[in-house]
């Protein structure tokens, strides 16, 4: 098979020289946060470390609850700043879904790393100068896909922001420009298609080819792959990265299924999470991370609490970079355990997205993670524009005002204010409960509620709740 083409040659590095590369750029770091950083300056105070020959695992882990206290006894922006605060120029927080929200600072060099990356993520996508790439989010303070966008515009193509819109306005963007490329969650590149399907909005037949999926695990599981490019007509390439470490991983188009790391821009781990030592190649283990081009605010050692299986090895795509097989598991902190069976969210979503006829879902999960109990909403799907209930009125599309196809949490499609079939929902639950069961061997309570009762999302979909004991 033909090698992918690659972007910078970084990529074609093999195994030895990729080890020397990450070694030149951690040496280059060390030294800056050694003696500027005060964070790192303090932590690694009596830590005895040559970054040329010494191995990483000499070097202690950072954790989230390390950065949290930072920021809480140093406010606002805690102390893991490398340079003077006059130096940095962009701004962004995490989303809180791990906990409290976390600010992060880069200088305009650490942004240029940034868009780096994406230009390697994008490429690897297939996506050059020519191509008209859509962003149909909110530009907030989630770092969300603004790095993207800078990214796509140094590329040279034409960058189409789409916040603040309704979700048909920029279904209707996308034709009118010709978009060819999304970037987008996976959650949201569902609830597009669920909207257009409702107002009668042709996408299979866009100019859209290639769907670039982060925010969430959904691009490497395989029942929502299927889906959104069944519903687009494009190829779905997945990507993850953290507001807090980066943009750090793509899908190649030869090897799908999976997520290269960017080694020459990282150093990839996976340690068992219970006793800290490295699993072998292909074991499930969490997955830590130093970025090395980062310096303003980087990361050492940071426990991710993603769960991957990391092998590694030269690709079809003809790369040497770590892969992630299937992508990210799930997270260490939202597994649960349901008679002695260890459950990811993921692993319920993948059996949920088999059923055409569910357009949406919640989990609730109760009780501790030992004895956890589990309650699973689901909603059916709405019909087509024009279908006709059983009185001979025939439905028509109302979601034209931002109100009415807002994806924000909360808000009803307007699939769900027409007249709706006789849906046998009582059948569906049952028939989603036994899915459930023979595949993840546990018993979930299943109900199926009415088309437009949960909420939908543009960024990352709260799907999952946790509801503990005495709470």
């Amino acid at each position: 098979m033909p090698h992918e083409p690659h972007h910078l040659p970084e990529e074609s590095l093999d195994p030895d020289a990729l080890a020397v590369l990450q070694r030149r750029k951690l040496a280059a770091l060390m030294a800056e946060v050694r003696q500027h950083n005060p964070f790192y300056r303090e932590k690694l105070r009596n830590v005895r470390f040559d970054p040329l020959t010494d191995p990483i695992d000499t070097l202690p882990f950072t954790i989230r609850a390390e950065i949290e206290q930072d920021h809480a006894a140093n406010p606002p922006y805690g102390t893991n700043l490398t340079y003077p605060l006059q130096r940095y120029r962009r701004f962004h927080q995490t989303s809180g879904t791990g906990g409290r929200p976390v600010r992060w600072l880069d200088t305009a060099e650490s942004w240029a790393w940034w868009e780096k990356c994406w230009r390697i993520i994008f490429t690897a996508a297939g996506v050059s100068e020519q191509d008209r790439v859509f962003f149909p989010f909110s530009f907030g303070p989630f770092i969300g896909f603004w790095a993207a966008f800078e990214s796509a515009v140094s590329l040279g193509c034409l960058a189409i922001p789409a916040g603040g819109l309704s979700t048909t306005s920029r279904l209707k963007m996308v034709l009118d420009n010709q978009a060819g490329v999304i970037c987008c969650t996976p959650t949201y590149a569902l609830h597009m298609a669920e909207v257009a399907a409702a107002e009668g909005i042709d996408i299979r037949n866009s100019a859209v080819r290639a769907i670039i999926v982060a925010g969430e695990p959904g691009g490497n599981i395989p029942a929502t792959r299927q889906r959104i490019e069944s519903a687009w007509g494009a190829r779905v390439h997945d990507h993850s990265g953290m507001t807090e470490m980066g943009a750090l991983s793509f899908e190649c188009q030869p090897h799908p299924g999976g997520l290269h790391v960017i080694e020459s821009e990282f150093i990839a781990e996976c340690i068992d999470p219970q006793t800290l030592q490295p699993v072998p190649d292909g074991e499930q283990g969490e997955l830590v991370l130093t970025n090395l081009g980062r310096v303003g605010s980087p990361l050492i050692r940071y426990r991710t609490g993603d769960q991957v299986r990391l092998v590694r090895g030269r690709c079809d795509c003809g790369r040497c970079f770590a892969r992630l097989q299937g992508g990210i598991l799930g997270r260490v902190d939202d597994m649960f355990i349901v008679r002695g069976n260890n459950v990811f969210p993921t692993a319920v979503e993948a059996v949920l997205r088999r059923f055409a006829e569910v357009a949406e879902f919640r989990v609730t999960v109760h009780g501790d993670r030992a004895l956890a109990q589990v309650s699973i909403e689901i909603e059916p799907a709405a019909p087509p524009t024009g279908w006709t209930d059983s009185t001979g009125s025939t439905s028509s599309p109302q979601a034209s005002s931002p109100q009415a196809s807002s994806p924000q949490a909360g808000s009803t499609p307007a699939s769900a204010r027409q007249a709706q079939p006789e849906v046998d929902r009582a059948a569906l639950a049952h028939r989603v409960a036994r899915a459930v069961q023979e595949t993840l061997n546990f018993r979930a309570d299943v109900t199926a509620v009415a088309p437009g009762t949960l909420p939908r999302f543009e960024m990352k979909a709260r799907r999952f709740v946790r509801v503990r004991d005495g709470t």
